[in-house]
């Protein structure tokens, strides 16, 4: 991977994990990694960052953003039942 194609927000975020949201770039970095550690297809695991994006508000404002928060209560749900 070149230094370009890296999501701004994966090198600023907080290091502490506080913010609620990130781009779906880079949830599309981590799929296969969350993937393979929760023993789950990359497929699976990229349909869950799918449903787990949100719009920008009203459709113009801000940025499409993956809510964190939910997408790993839906990862922990699916890997508990499986």
């Amino acid at each position: 991977m070149r230094p370009q194609d890296v999501p701004p927000d994966a090198v600023t975020s907080s290091g502490l994990g506080l913010d609620p949201h990130i781009s779906p770039a880079y949830a599309e970095l981590q799929v296969h990694r969350v993937a393979q550690r929760n023993h789950l297809g990359a497929e699976r695991v990229a349909g869950l960052v799918a449903d787990h994006t949100e719009g920008r508000t009203l459709g113009f404002a801000g940025e499409p953003r993956v809510n964190v928060l939910k997408l790993n209560i839906a990862l922990k749900e699916l890997v508990d039942a499986g």
